[in-house]
């Protein structure tokens, strides 16, 4: 399907949530074989506004338009045909062959009870071999890593044949080698087949190197837009981030990027006196954010282990405003930050390992809990494979097993956090 114009067209668009304002007064277009990334804090209308484009969500004020027609005029099955769609996590709960998954992104083009087609099965292994999966045709999707299987969410979007591809956080939780690898990918398919590619990305290095254009949000609004060299800037960094970081540009592509330092002003050291904890949420990559959120929420005093400028953990943290220590991306925990987030676990009355994936520099993090479940409780949450999260050389699967050895406990999501939070804890008085 070919289209002169632009085939997403934002006019004025406005989404609120209660009294919440999500996205106000955005206009946002996107062009026939461009890669766009939406950057922007945690909680600056990202989402919201690819749900929006796919008509998950009615604007209050505004339009969207996907190659000239109102999204909110297009069936379901129209807007597949002209939208194909990443989420940023999905969970297979079948353990289905991976051709039979791919094939699920040809349904928009079928009739009622219409089998797929010798075409339909072509199409979908040629989308396989596309993301380096084409030898993996039988094997159930509950068999592949975390990367792989993202790579397989991408595959069953190739083959909705779309023009427009959406891709939500893509890269999350996945290791850096995986995230070039998809990005890659996914610009190659802009560059070849002119299909226009928005996608929200946490990383702004990352969305230097493989976008057209980036557009910024902040609190809802677009804040800056253009090509990255034109938009990336320590101020811009500093103004919506809070983060104080160095340009610099790679001698050979010229390509912009950031060297983050430190965040402009640490949360506020205090922690509210009244409620149960402190609880101390050991996470990264975002695994954390929910058991966070959830804390904070339910009154509890909350503190985090050390966690990297710009990870999603830390802008959540840096939210809500819950004590935590920062390091530098992808650098080993120095002394500095261990004996900060030793002073954090003393004074803790219940520790929550999230699921965060483990690799040299951040085992620390499990390191320092070894002692402590026989002092307090310490509660894992569920994790998969080793494989999908373990980058360690195995060291991250040994540390959680001398924590399980000692007596830390395993639950099952959230809800049982609060109520181990309500059982084990103790409230903390104010100091007179």
């Amino acid at each position: 399907m070919s289209f002169a114009g632009p085939t997403i067209e934002c006019r004025g668009v406005t989404v609120r949530y209660g009294t919440r304002s999500a996205l106000a007064e955005v206009e946002f277009l996107a062009r026939p074989g461009e890669f766009v990334a939406l950057a922007g804090p945690n909680g600056s209308g990202k989402t919201t506004l690819l749900r929006t484009i796919l008509g998950f969500v009615s604007p209050e004020d505004g339009a969207v338009a996907v190659l000239g027609h109102p999204v909110d005029e297009l069936s379901v099955r129209e807007r597949a045909r002209r939208i194909a769609w990443v989420p940023q996590e999905e969970v297979a709960r079948d353990d289905v062959p991976l051709l039979s998954y791919v094939l699920y992104g040809r349904y928009a083009h079928l009739g009622p009870l219409e089998p797929e087609s010798p075409a339909d099965r072509a199409a979908a292994v040629r989308a396989l071999g596309e993301v380096g999966l084409g030898d993996r045709l039988t094997d159930g999707i509950l068999s592949l890593s975390g990367g792989e299987r993202q790579r397989a969410v991408l595959a069953r979007a190739l083959v909705q044949d779309a023009p427009i591809l959406l891709l939500d956080e893509p890269t999350a939780h996945l290791d850096i080698g995986h995230q070039l690898d998809l990005l890659e990918r996914v610009r190659a398919l802009a560059r070849r087949t002119g299909v226009t590619v928005v996608a929200a990305l946490h990383d702004l290095n990352l969305a230097a190197r493989f976008a057209d254009r980036i557009v910024v949000l902040s609190r809802g609004r677009k804040v800056a837009e253009g090509p990255p060299s034109d938009v990336l800037s320590s101020e811009l960094l500093e103004r919506v981030w809070g983060i104080v970081a160095e340009l610099r540009r790679e001698p050979r592509s010229g390509v912009p990027y950031l060297v983050p330092f430190r965040p402009t002003s640490m949360p506020p050291p205090a922690i509210p006196p009244l409620g149960p904890g402190p609880v101390h949420v050991v996470g990264g990559g975002g695994t954390a954010g929910p058991v966070l959120r959830a804390l904070v929420d339910a009154g509890c005093r909350v503190t985090a282990g050390v966690l990297n400028l710009l990870d999603t953990d830390q802008e959540t943290a840096r939210e809500l405003g819950v004590p935590t220590t920062v390091e530098a991306p992808f650098a080993p925990l120095s002394a500095e930050a261990r004996a900060a987030n030793g002073e954090m676990l003393r004074a803790a009355r219940l520790v929550v390992v999230a699921a965060f994936p483990v690799a040299a520099s951040n085992l620390g993090n499990l390191e320092d809990l070894q002692g402590l479940a026989g002092r307090i409780p310490v509660l894992l949450l569920p994790r998969g494979a080793a494989a999908d999260w373990d980058y360690a050389g195995g060291e991250g699967s040994r540390a959680l097993e001398r924590l399980r050895s000692e007596g830390a406990i395993e639950v099952e999501g959230v809800p049982d956090v609060l109520r181990a939070c309500a059982r084990l804890v103790p409230v903390v008085s104010p100091t007179p």
